[in-house]
């Protein structure tokens, strides 16, 4: 069974990466373990830094770049030069997460944002939640097993 092609908004990822919140922290093992592929495109990955630099989060240049290149290497970085139809949604900066989910044939956006949540009955790529991420590669992994 091919590997799932994610995408993980913002806010997951400085969860996952920073914070290291019980209910993403478990992302990193799993890129790295490549149970799943992380897509990103150059203009989520200039986001990612622009929220890793912002002062809230008091990390050095260097912190913010080691935060970056614990993830970098693990993603597909997906070309967009034209934009798809997406749905449209209230935060416009949820966009870039949608056209890479579509652009990049994603199995699946993962976001914990009420905003791209709400979107999940109009758009074609499934969008969830961590948690259902954590199902999915579950019910994945037990499907690859009885297969062998």
């Amino acid at each position: 069974m091919p590997l799932l092609r994610v995408v993980l908004d913002t806010n997951v990822l400085v969860s996952a990466l920073v914070f290291r919140s019980p209910s993403v922290a478990w992302l990193l093992s799993a890129w790295q373990s490549l149970m799943f592929i992380p897509l990103a495109s150059q203009i989520t990955m200039a986001e990612l830094e622009r929220v890793l630099r912002h002062p809230k989060f008091n990390l050095f240049r260097a912190q913010a770049e080691a935060l970056i290149e614990d993830y970098r290497p693990w993603c597909e970085m997906v070309t967009i030069t034209e934009p798809p139809d997406v749905p449209e949604c209230r935060d416009p900066r949820d966009r870039m997460f949608l056209e890479l989910a579509a652009a990049g044939q994603a199995d699946a956006l993962v976001t914990g944002d009420g905003d791209l949540l709400a979107l999940a009955p109009a758009f074609a790529v499934p969008i969830i939640t961590p948690t259902e991420l954590t199902a999915r590669l579950e019910y994945d992994r037990l499907e690859t097993d009885d297969n062998r």
